[in-house]
């Protein structure tokens, strides 16, 4: 196939993602809201009244309801197969984006977009798979949907990349900080979910939705591991391989450029939060409010300089 060709058919699997991922978005969304008007307090009395002496009748009629998914469990599987749909159409596109320009998918805001959200999109459905983190689905699906639409708002064709581009450590750099990028964001998402689960358990009120989230001890225990994941990741991609490729496009390792600078704040946050967690034993609250800081930073240096700033990687936009 012709490169336009090509071209095309990304553009096809991408905009086919999106629309997939917005239906998980919105069976998660679905789910959340029949959650919602599960009473967690009434159920425990049923409970009780049917191990209390109920007919017998009732009685099966509330095993084999225990025995059935709920409907907020069946939007869950849903989500997250539409989830791994939509991921594996991202690939897809993201791929085939790279045939057709011939070269790596990540010299431009469009490609950085969707590369992004397909690792965050990846890095979550594994973590699925290993610390059953689907309860996260509708945070992450609409974050993928909010960087897939600001991507398509900067979507250019594909071509050549820039001189200053053509280096291996491009590949290198952009990678591990997708890859970073993929595991704050489960952080983040778990830093503010905790919070909101956590006022709950203080004044008493875990019921409907927030009764699906785990406790607040686990959250904050998962936000502390991916964080933890993140950390080197973003050390090695950013500052270390992003320096290393500086020298061999512009003939010095760093430069205090806004891009620089910001990746340089991200990691002192994330720096600061993994030492007061270690040293101090700052957990909760305080360190939640951290994470959140930190994402913001990463957020910023991924984006906001790009779209706001100026300097040496203004050719990224």
């Amino acid at each position: 196939m012709s490169p336009e060709t090509l071209a095309q058919v990304s553009n096809y699997a991408v905009a086919s993602a999106t629309v997939v991922i917005a239906l998980a978005f919105l069976a998660h969304m679905a789910e959340w809201g029949f959650a919602r008007k599960v009473d967690q307090p009434v159920e425990e009395e049923a409970t009780v009244t049917v191990g209390a002496g109920a007919p017998a009748a009732r009685q099966s009629t509330a095993a084999a309801d225990d025995d059935a998914p709920s409907r907020p469990d069946l939007l869950s599987s849903v989500g997250v197969s539409l989830t791994g749909l939509g991921t594996v159409l991202l690939l897809v596109g993201f791929v085939v984006r790279g045939f057709a320009a011939d070269r790596v998918p990540w010299g431009n805001m469009y490609e950085f977009g969707i590369g992004g959200a397909a690792f965050a999109l990846v890095v979550y459905l594994v973590l699925v798979r290993v610390q059953a983190i689907q309860w996260l689905g509708g945070i992450v699906t609409g974050f993928a949907l909010v960087v897939l639409g600001m991507a398509m708002s900067t979507y250019v064709p594909a071509g050549p990349l820039v001189p200053a581009l053509h280096s291996y450590w491009l590949v290198i750099h952009v990678a591990a900080v997708m890859l970073a990028g993929a595991f704050f964001l489960v952080g983040a998402a778990s830093s503010l979910l905790f919070l909101i689960r956590h006022r709950a358990e203080e004044r008493g009120t875990v019921g409907g939705l927030l009764s699906r989230f785990p406790h607040s001890a686990v959250m904050d225990q998962i936000a502390y591991r991916t964080n933890a994941v993140a950390f080197p990741l973003w050390t090695f991609g950013a500052l270390i391989a992003g320096s290393i490729w500086a020298h061999y496009a512009w003939g010095r390792y760093w430069g205090w450029d806004p891009k620089e600078v910001w990746a340089f704040i991200t990691w002192v946050v994330y720096a600061g939060y993994l030492h007061a967690r270690a040293t101090r034993g700052w957990k909760g609250r305080r360190a939640a409010i951290i994470a959140l800081v930190g994402f913001l930073t990463f957020l910023f240096s991924y984006y906001g300089v790009n779209l706001f700033g100026s300097g040496l990687h203004s050719y990224a936009t």
